[in-house]
């Protein structure tokens, strides 16, 4: 088939019923971009069609022609107004349009002849938008006042379709105008030309002291785009100084030789520049600054210091400042020499700007209370140190005690050795200056301790051959002491001291057998004399007596 001319087509169509399809679909394009608009929703069926044709609204009801096309033929384009240079045809029959404007928004209607009888129209209507060429913040106001509603600033819009709605925000909150603190109010401009609108909106708000730190944005949305956000502001809010702090800057426990920095903190804005620092009396003004800094503090220091505005000096702040002091004194201290038997009451004196903790330790162990002597001995010798603390701060005493007296034996014992053959003896002794240790009998020494808290400890072997009384002596420059002890000879062994107790014994009683003969030949030879001489038996009766006694003896021990 022929591509039909222009003016066949237009007979064609008012010679033939038209069927109009119900209902309008709307496309919507973005300004500037190339538009396709389908025809039947892309649902044309090529094949069966004779002649596709493009027309749109003029407005008034007249239509205007684009472009036609035929089975197997090419596009034929018809306009020559606006639209000529931007329509094209696509596949299943879509119209194309380039460089969509907002004069575009109108219906376009496709009208398909399938046979001579059957014309079908589809229209379809066009709906350009365009996004804002982004949004920005202007006319910002140099501070806001406390209470007072101010121009804040105005956000712009320009260039969208349709027209931008703008929104304020704080710290990404949506403010409302509620005719008090915050007012907005928006304004619209057209271009004459493009027709695109621009949005301005106008933003009054009463700030508060809150809003200092305060970011401030506006927004939009779009229909074909996620919304989008200026960049954020903020704003100087001004007020007047309402409250002063004085703040003291320094380690976590002022102490003497410190230094400390006072810090005058107002809340105005802008901060005063200019403050009066009251030093214990005396003033100081300090301009262009909010601190002033004493160096190597003392406990002079401690005090009420104060600050105050120089415009306004009724409106002051003050603060109690405290600098901690530690000072001991153990008296007596150093080293110390009592005798023993004495009373010693150590004396510690503290000064401090605080309660302190005190300890004490003896040749480094922990005591549980102060050192309190009513009756020193020479166990109490040693070194004493006492440790107070407050906070930081830490100070330290000590006293060197030395117990002094006559040595003392404390103990005098003796221990057979193992072998049996031998015994041990031990003394142990007190005293100081440290005593010397001696013995009635030569002995091998076996140890001596350590002397420690005026107490000394000696062992010796010795191996008696018969019965002995051992005396040990200890001595030092401020006297002697003596203590004895018995020690009974040791056998060598247990077969020898059974042989020696036979033995003993067995004398025993061959001495009483003599003894006994002895008197016989005695009392015969008395007897006979006494016959001679004629001498009273008196006497020999006497030493009679004494013998048996002398016998009777020698019996009882010969039994034993």
């Amino acid at each position: 088939m022929h591509l039909l001319s222009a003016s066949c087509v237009c007979a064609l169509v008012i010679s033939v019923l038209l069927r109009q399809v119900s209902g309008l679909v709307t496309v919507i394009g973005l300004y500037g971009e190339t538009l396709e608009i389908p025809c039947n929703n892309g649902a044309v069926n090529t094949e069966d069609t004779l002649i596709t044709k493009w027309k749109y609204d003029k407005g008034e009801g007249l239509p205007g022609d684009l472009l036609v096309k035929g089975r197997d033929q090419n596009v034929s384009i018809m306009t020559t107004d606006e639209y000529k240079g931007r329509v094209s045809m696509a596949a299943k029959s879509s119209l194309l349009l380039s460089a969509a404007k907002l004069s575009d928004q109108r219906t376009f209607t496709c009208m398909v002849v399938s046979d001579i009888t059957d014309i079908t129209e589809y229209p379809v209507n066009v709906v350009i938008q365009k996004t804002p060429e982004g949004l920005e913040i202007s006319d910002k106001a140099e501070k806001l006042e406390i209470g007072k509603l101010t121009k804040l600033a105005k956000c712009v819009a320009k260039d969208s379709n349709p027209a931008a709605e703008i929104t304020w925000l704080k710290n990404n909150t949506t403010l409302k105008a509620d005719g008090k603190g915050i007012s907005i109010q928006a304004s619209l401009l057209v271009n004459d030309v493009t027709g695109l609108s621009t949005t301005s909106s106008v933003l009054e708000y009463s700030a508060q002291k809150e809003d200092t730190d305060a970011v401030f944005t506006c927004s939009t949305k779009n229909t074909l785009a996620a919304g989008i956000v200026s960049s954020p502001v903020t704003f100087s809010i001004t007020y007047s100084t309402e409250n002063l702090i004085l703040q003291v800057t320094a380690q976590d426990s002022l102490v003497e030789g410190d230094s400390m920095t006072l810090k005058c903190v107002a809340d105005g804005n802008p901060a005063p520049t200019a403050f009066n620092f009251h030093l214990k009396g005396e003033m100081v003004k300090v301009e262009n600054d909010d601190t002033y800094t004493i160096t190597n503090v003392s406990r002079n220091t401690t005090g009420e210091y104060k600050c105050s505005l120089v415009d306004d000096p009724a409106m002051e702040a003050s603060k109690a400042i405290t600098v901690n002091y530690l000072d001991i004194n153990l008296i007596p201290s150093g080293n110390i020499v009592k005798s023993a038997g004495e009373a010693l009451h150590p004396n510690l004196k503290i000064d401090s700007s605080g309660d302190t903790k005190v300890s004490w330790t003896k040749d480094n162990v922990k005591l549980d209370k102060e050192p309190k002597f009513a009756k020193l001995t020479f166990a109490d010798s040693g070194l004493y140190e006492c440790e107070v603390t407050l906070g930081l701060l830490n100070q330290k005493a000590s006293l060197e005690l030395t117990v002094e007296g006559i040595p003392v034996i404390t103990e005098l014992t003796k221990k057979r050795g193992e072998d049996g053959t031998h015994e041990e003896l031990i003394c142990k002794a007190e005293g100081s200056p440290k005593p010397a240790v001696s013995w009635s009998i030569n002995g091998t020494l076996i140890d001596e301790s350590p002397f420690v808290n005026g107490k000394i400890t000696q062992k010796i072997r010795v191996v008696p051959i018969e019965n002995l009384t051992v005396s040990c002596t200890v001595s030092n420059e401020l006297g002697v002491a003596t203590k004895t002890i018995n020690v009974s000879s040791t056998p060598t062994d247990e077969n020898d001291q059974t042989k020696l107790v036979v033995g003993v014994v067995v004398a025993l009683i061959v001495a009483t057998l003599v003894l006994g003969l002895a008197y016989l030949v005695y009392v015969k030879k008395f007897k006979q004399g006494s016959w001679k001489t004629g001498e009273k038996e008196n006497g020999s009766s006497e030493e009679e007596k004494k013998l048996e006694e002398k016998v009777e003896e020698n019996s009882q021990k010969a039994e034993v």
